[in-house]
């Protein structure tokens, strides 16, 4: 089978690549990316994909225009050296937040990077806990998107303490954190928030009881920590136990996010390797490989198989 597709590491996570190659049993492919002087990306594939089946293995995390751009350009690559098919597997997709206007004058940049994918010559996308789902909505390829919530529940199961309650940091998060209650058989609160700049948050209302109450705050990323630090401050003065494990998805861990996540309430965070983190070596972080699930997915679509039981 390997000899029918190929797998491109771009420079994002080429751990992560590497890691899903070994769960396939088969190696990357040979690419060559450089930037020149001037910022732009080169990008050399060191052997054949014509005909083959590919897969470039890319998220488009920090610094997300560089990776974005890393990614349409190995994509053109393959499409002008005849691939078959171009499946992108960008397990994090960047300016998800940018998916409608808040007003007049503003773009919808979830929008414009679907056309620019398209336009690449990816004829399928494949991601991970889409921060918002009518993104698929922008593409005219099919779309995939996958969820880690199956693979954080089994890490979270023997860890939670008795009574815990599932929180949802707003509601856009409430059908995940539905998703987590009904894995892992536990209630769910919500908290109402009012976002004051693009890294402050302020909770509004408490909905639910958290009264002398473990809390799991479940959220699709974390960037800045300001909603989780903002919702840990509600919930502790909603006298909820000050036992708290934050869950999510895409861990990107920007400046100060170790910083604003160190209050004494959390035991726990745990995340996926969507993305590449430099964090590692922090003590509360648990990370869990996401490569087995992406791994799966390509197994499916390369043997036609469908890919519901990995939603």
């Amino acid at each position: 089978m390997s000899s029918e597709f190929i797998v491109f590491a771009g420079s994002a996570h080429p751990e992560l690549a590497a890691e899903m190659a070994a769960e396939l049993g088969t190696s990357l492919g040979e690419c060559v990316i450089e930037r020149f002087p001037d910022g732009e990306t080169a990008v050399w594939l060191d052997e054949s994909v014509r005909r083959r089946e590919v897969f470039i293995v890319q998220p488009t995390s920090p610094p997300v225009n560089d990776h974005l751009v890393e990614l349409l350009v190995i994509a053109d690559a393959c499409r002008r050296a005849a691939a078959s098919r171009v499946t992108a597997i960008v397990p994090y997709f960047g300016y998800a937040r940018s998916d409608k206007r808040h007003n007049r004058r503003e773009p919808i940049t979830a929008s414009l990077v679907a056309q620019l994918m398209q336009a690449a010559g990816i004829d399928h996308l494949i991601t991970v806990d889409l921060h918002a789902a009518q993104i698929e909505g922008f593409f005219h390829i099919p779309v995939d998107s996958l969820t880690a919530v199956p693979t954080l529940c089994q890490a979270l199961i023997d860890r939670l303490p008795k009574n815990t309650v599932v929180v949802s940091p707003d509601s856009g998060r409430v059908k995940m954190a539905s998703d987590y209650a009904q894995r892992l058989g536990l209630p769910v609160v919500v908290l109402h928030k009012q976002r004051s700049s693009g890294t402050e948050t302020e909770v509004t209302r408490v909905v639910g009881d958290v009264r002398d109450r473990p809390c799991l705050i479940i959220d699709d990323m974390v960037a800045t920590g300001g909603t989780i630090t903002a919702g840990i401050e509600s919930l502790l003065a909603a006298g909820a136990r000050p036992e708290i494990i934050v869950a999510a998805t895409h861990g990107l861990f920007l400046s100060e996010v170790e910083q604003r996540l160190s209050h004494d309430a959390i035991r726990t965070i745990i995340t996926t390797d969507t993305v590449a983190t430099s964090a590692r070596d922090w003590p509360r972080l648990d990370v869990i490989p996401i490569a087995p699930l992406l791994a799966a997915a390509i197994f499916k679509v390369t043997s036609d198989g469908s890919l519901r039981d990995l939603y």
